[in-house]
């Protein structure tokens, strides 16, 4: 049995071509729409954190005999965690993620490898700052942004209550939160850019999928400095960027194996959640 993590649109994708190509596969999400978007295409998933000794745990229970890391760039903590489980298993270990871009050359844009570096330079360049990165490094350009005379700091991010609630732990005001669902539009991130009146936007690296170029592009446009955090650098050995090739790396690994539930011990389905800590960053 094949164990994905998921939780992204690309994800969901690889998901399905495994199972068409008759793997038996469970997928691991945090989120439960990210669950029912896989039930609904016919993919058995479990909802909830893992720490490395759930996971070590989990693998053997569930019988695994691969792991495919197919979660969000930038969950490094989910990363690592797969990376040590799968070693401890003596599993082979897979990473897939989308297609990098690289913005490194492009006029107006500065490019950082840390949460840290980009509020560093935000500071620098002060003017309105919308922050696009999410909420869970907020608390790191809020620290060195918020108290700055010359400073306005606007976050985008998901309209959840804890999100909100975090603002407001923080001190930002409502005026300057855009609680919103992506994705988001060329036209719509220019429509949001005019109306705050942004000079600095920050955001990840996070590939075309995370629909990266329609922020940088709306921002350049209009002539505001874009500034680009970089993935994390992490061990992964060779990284799959084609779902053709991790498939192919499947059977080369694994065999062209039938679907079988009974021998995975899985069906189609949601599983219940398992506690752990926070692994989406």
């Amino acid at each position: 049995m094949i164990f994905l993590l998921a939780g992204t649109s690309d994800a969901r994708e690889l998901a399905i071509q495994l199972c068409a190509a008759d793997y038996p596969l469970l997928a691991s999400v945090v989120t439960d729409s990210a669950a029912h978007s896989l039930t609904a295409a016919g993919v058995a998933v479990r909802v909830g954190r893992l720490d490395e000794v759930g996971m070590v745990t989990f693998l053997q229970e569930a019988g695994a005999t691969m792991l495919v890391d197919a979660s969000h760039p930038f969950a490094a903590k989910a990363h690592r965690t797969a990376m040590a489980a799968a070693a401890q298993r003596g599993i082979p270990y897979l990473r897939f993620e989308r297609p990098s871009k690289d913005f490194s050359e492009q006029d107006g844009v500065t490019v950082v490898d840390t949460y840290e570096q980009a509020a560093a330079q935000a500071l620098l360049r002060k003017g309105s700052v919308m922050l696009t990165t999410g909420a869970k490094t907020m608390d790191v350009f809020a620290r060195r942004l918020l108290e700055e005379p010359d400073v306005r700091l606007v976050v985008r991010l998901l309209p959840r209550a804890d999100n909100l609630d975090q603002c407001q732990k923080l001190g930002i005001a409502q005026k300057d939160i855009i609680a919103m669902q992506g994705p988001f539009s060329y036209d719509l991130n220019r429509a949001l850019y005019k109306h705050y009146g942004t000079s600095v936007m920050v955001t990840k690296e996070s590939g075309a999928v995370g629909a990266v170029d329609e922020k940088v592009q709306a921002a350049r446009d209009l002539g505001i400095h874009v500034i680009v955090i970089g993935r994390p650098k992490l061990p992964y050995g060779r990284v799959f960027t084609d779902m053709d090739e991790v498939i192919h790396e499947v059977n080369q690994r694994l065999g062209v194996s039938t679907k079988d539930a009974e021998h995975s011990g899985f069906a189609e389905g949601i599983f219940p959640a398992t506690d752990g800590p926070d692994w989406t960053q």
